[in-house]
């Protein structure tokens, strides 16, 4: 990996990062209850670029430089499985089990349908 790559892998993710805590914040203060409305909505979006991103590495030719920089910076940083994972826990502690496998299904089988739908966007 070169410096360049690692750079721009790095630059990437401190956007995302930053993309991931805004958002987040914006949809948590807009939304109520304990259900984690914020990083389902993160990592359902980012799914979703993931998928367009490696759609067009796939079928548009997309070089492993930026594929890189979107994919394992950007959307490595913006998504969260760990704190997906925090909050279906604390949800469970909580008493809401029901809320926490419901985050759970959301997050895997949301996810799942945008990064297939991103793929398919890419393909076109």
């Amino acid at each position: 990996m070169t410096a360049s790559t690692w750079l721009g892998v790095a630059v990437a993710g401190a956007l995302g990062a930053v993309a991931r805590y805004v958002l987040d914040g914006v949809i948590g203060t807009r939304t109520f209850g304990s259900f984690p409305f914020g990083t389902l909505s993160v990592n359902v979006s980012g799914s979703l670029v993931l998928g367009v991103v490696a759609g067009l590495a796939l079928y548009h030719g997309l070089p492993s430089l930026p594929y890189s920089v979107l994919g394992d910076g950007f959307c490595g940083a913006y998504t969260t499985f760990s704190t997906m994972s925090l909050e279906s826990v604390v949800l469970a502690r909580q008493g809401e089990r029901v809320g926490a496998l419901v985050n759970v299904l959301s997050n895997a089988l949301g996810g799942c349908a945008a990064a297939a739908a991103g793929l398919a966007l890419a393909a076109r």
